[in-house]
């Protein structure tokens, strides 16, 4: 079956394609067939996620899959939430964003920096699709006080998992992609597609 990814997120496209590769999936990329940005205007994960994937699958004529995710922090109530990836304005980069997260959490002590990554799949069948597949996962860590590590992308180098001591850019991929809130939303998108196939 081929499948469009509503993102043009390389990271984000190759943590899918690591997850639900082993299903009989032919994941198509804007690589392959180019998608235009979609404004994300929905005040929540889930309605971006379906802005994203009806755009695609009108644009390809192909069922499609996207992904909206961001991190919310406690002490911020629940900031960055929906705007992560334009965190510190239009232009933002991932280093942009972490250095306003940060700035904002300067000073405020370990034990106040808890925080949530969270991440939305949709999977759309068709454009009017009235019962598009939702996953949801959550993934609790702290804020660093410093990025290390140079794995992942986003957030990774400043969110830190106390039970691995480290943050999440330091684990590998393997490690990353069987515990990370999209890896815990692909599962519920995976057990849909193991469940098309009996």
């Amino acid at each position: 079956m081929d499948i469009m990814v509503a993102s043009k997120n390389n990271g984000k496209i190759k943590e899918i394609r690591k997850i639900l590769d082993k299903n009989n999936i032919n994941l198509k990329t804007y690589h392959d067939i180019d998608i235009p940005e979609v404004d994300e205007t929905g005040v929540s994960f889930v309605e971006n996620a379906i802005l994203k994937a009806r755009s695609a699958s009108i644009v390809t004529g192909l069922p499609s899959i996207a992904d909206d995710s961001g991190i919310e922090v406690d002490y911020l109530d629940s900031r960055p939430g929906v705007k992560s990836a334009r965190y510190s304005g239009d232009n933002a980069t991932n280093m942009s964003n972490n250095d306003k997260l940060l700035k904002e959490l300067n000073g405020v002590s370990m034990e106040k920096r808890n925080a949530c990554y969270r991440c939305v799949i949709v999977f759309m069948r068709f454009p009017d699709d009235p019962f598009p597949v939702i996953s949801t996962g959550s993934w609790y860590g702290l804020i660093a006080e410093k990025p290390e590590g140079e794995n992942g992308f986003g957030y990774d180098p400043i969110f830190f998992l106390p039970e691995f001591n480290k943050t999440s850019a330091q684990l590998t991929d393997d490690e990353k992609n069987k515990i990370s809130h999209r890896a815990l939303a692909l599962a519920g998108i995976e057990e849909y597609f193991s469940n098309i196939g009996k």
